[in-house]
C-alpha cells in the first residue's frame, strides 16, 4: 500500500513537472508513507536541501491528491551502506540512453540522450524565424559557417523548439553509433557542477562535458548572470568543445550585449557564432500554427476559428498552441463542435490582445492584481510582494513593449541589471511550474488591455 501510493504521486509529479526537474530531483527519492505523513530520503544533503527549498509544494499537492489529506513530508539523507571499494574502469565514453537527462547518483556522472520533444518537421516558418530556423538546419547539415549558435528571443516563440529539433536530427543522421549530445538548462548544468564539487568527482564531471560531448545543447545561459566560478566552468568548456569541433547551441531571452555581471570573455564566446534572434509572429504566421497544432490534434478547426486565434493571442506561441489545445479538449469532452461560442470561452482565459499593451496599461493591471499603487511599485520597498510585483512588470514589459531594458529600469527606478534579475526569476518560476509559478502565469493571462 505505501508502496503503491509512492508510486501514484511519483507519476503526478512526472506529469506535472519539466522532465529534467524530475529525474535529476524526484526519481532519486525513497519514501515512507504512514496515514497523512510522507518521510522521503534523498542520496545526500544537497539533494535534500534542493528539494526542501523548491519542490515541497509539488510533493504535497501529489501527496494530496492520493492521500486524500494534505499530508506533513519531511525530507532527510539516509546513507547508504559502505560496501568494499570496487576500482572504476576509466570513463571513456559517456553512457547512451534515450529516456531523458541524468539520475544525479553521485559519484558517477553521465550526459545521455533526452527523448526529443519537437522536431523540425513541426515548426512553422515565418520572416520571424526564418534566419534561426535556417540556421538550425545548417547546423546540423554542416553548412553552417562554425559550429556555434546563439538563439535570443522573448519566453514562447520558439528556442526550445528549435534546440529539441537540432537534437533530434543529428541523432537521426550521424554516422556514430551512439551519438553523444548533453541538452540541459544553464541551472541544471551548475547544479550538476555543484554535486560534483560534493561528491569529489569534479575531474570526472569536466571530462565528460568536455571530452565526450559531441553536441551541447544548452538553454538560458543568464542564469549565469553574478556566477563567477559556473562562468569559469562553462567557458572552458565552451573552449575544449570548439577546439574539439563539436556543436554548441545555446539560448537565452536576452542579447549577449544585455547581459550583466558576465565575464567578457564568457560574453566574448557567446558571440563567437551566429546569432540569430526570434521575434514575434506575424498574423499569418500564427494562422498557420492554429492549423498545423490542429492537424497534430487530430482535427480540423474552420478557418473562422484560427483567424480568432491568431488574432487574439499575438505575442507567446506557447499559448497560442494552449488555447487551440483547451479549445478542442473542451469540445470532445461536450461532444461538441469546435464552434466560435466555444473559442470566445476558452480565450477568457488567455491573455487576449485587442491591441500591443502599452507600459502604462501594464503598470496599471499589475497594480490593480496586486493591490498597489504605482508609487508603490516605484519605491524602495523590499517587500516580497512589492518585489515580485516589480519583477511581474519588468517581464510585461519587456514581453509587450518595444522599451529597452535600461528604460523599463528607469521608469520603474531600478538598474538595467535589476530588471535582467527580476525578468530571469519570474521566468525560472514559471518554467519550473511552481505554485508561485502558476499564480505568476494567471497574473499574465489576464493582461487584457
Amino acid at each position: 500500500m505505501m508502496r503503491d501510493s509512492w508510486n501514484k504521486i511519483l507519476n503526478l509529479l512526472e506529469k506535472g513537472l519539466n522532465p529534467g526537474l524530475y529525474k535529476v530531483w524526484i526519481k532519486p527519492l525513497k519514501a515512507e508513507i504512514s496515514s497523512n505523513n510522507i518521510k522521503l530520503f534523498a542520496p545526500n544533503d544537497f539533494v535534500a536541501a534542493w528539494v526542501r527549498d523548491r519542490l515541497m509544494d509539488n510533493i504535497k499537492e501529489a501527496g494530496e491528491q492520493v492521500l486524500g489529506v494534505c499530508p506533513k513530508v519531511e525530507i532527510g539523507v539516509k546513507k547508504a551502506v559502505e560496501k568494499p571499494a570496487v576500482k572504476l574502469a576509466p570513463a571513456t565514453k559517456p553512457v547512451q540512453t534515450s529516456i531523458g537527462l541524468p539520475m544525479m547518483s553521485p559519484p558517477v556522472i553521465n550526459t545521455r540522450i533526452p527523448r526529443w520533444r519537437f522536431s523540425f518537421d513541426d515548426f512553422i516558418i515565418g520572416d520571424s524565424n526564418r534566419l534561426a530556423s535556417a540556421a538550425s538546419r545548417s547546423l546540423c547539415d554542416n553548412t553552417l559557417p562554425g559550429d556555434q549558435l546563439f538563439l535570443s528571443s522573448t519566453p514562447g516563440l520558439g528556442k526550445t523548439h528549435l534546440l529539441h529539433s537540432i537534437g533530434r536530427d543529428l541523432c537521426a543522421s550521424s554516422n556514430k553509433k551512439h551519438v553523444s549530445i548533453a541538452c540541459l538548462t544553464a541551472e541544471e548544468f551548475a547544479n550538476r557542477l555543484v554535486l560534483a564539487i560534493k561528491s569529489g568527482e569534479v575531474s570526472r564531471f569536466k571530462s565528460e562535458f568536455r571530452d565526450n560531448v559531441d553536441c551541447l545543447l544548452l538553454e538560458d545561459v543568464h542564469f549565469f548572470q553574478g556566477k563567477q566560478k559556473m562562468q569559469d566552468e562553462i567557458l572552458q568548456t565552451l573552449k575544449s568543445l570548439q577546439l574539439r569541433g563539436s556543436k554548441v547551441v545555446m539560448t537565452s531571452s536576452f542579447l549577449p550585449r544585455e547581459l550583466e555581471k558576465i565575464d567578457p570573455q564568457l560574453v566574448s564566446r557567446f558571440c563567437s557564432g551566429l546569432l540569430a534572434v526570434i521575434s514575434t509572429p506575424d498574423f499569418e504566421t500564427r494562422k498557420r500554427i492554429v492549423e498545423s497544432k490542429a492537424i497534430r490534434l487530430g482535427t480540423m478547426v474552420p478557418n473562422s476559428i484560427s483567424e480568432l486565434l491568431a488574432d487574439r493571442i499575438t505575442t507567446d506561441v506557447r499559448q497560442l498552441e494552449s488555447c487551440l489545445q483547451n479549445l478542442v479538449l473542451k469540445a470532445r469532452l461536450l461532444n461538441r463542435d469546435v464552434s466560435q461560442e466555444l473559442a470566445w470561452q476558452v480565450l477568457e482565459n488567455y491573455a487576449v490582445a485587442k491591441a500591443t499593451p502599452s507600459y502604462d496599461s501594464i503598470v496599471d493591471h499589475i497594480c490593480r492584481f496586486y493591490e498597489l499603487t504605482a508609487d508603490q511599485l516605484r519605491s524602495k520597498s523590499r517587500k516580497r510582494e512589492i518585489v515580485l510585483a516589480r519583477n511581474t512588470a519588468f517581464f510585461l514589459a519587456r514581453k509587450h513593449t518595444d522599451l529597452s531594458l535600461k528604460d523599463i529600469g528607469s521608469k520603474l527606478g531600478r538598474r538595467h541589471s535589476t530588471v535582467i534579475k527580476g525578468i530571469t526569476n519570474i521566468e525560472r518560476e514559471i518554467s519550473l511550474q511552481t505554485p508561485l509559478g502558476r499564480q505568476l502565469q494567471d497574473t499574465i493571462d489576464r493582461l487584457n488591455p
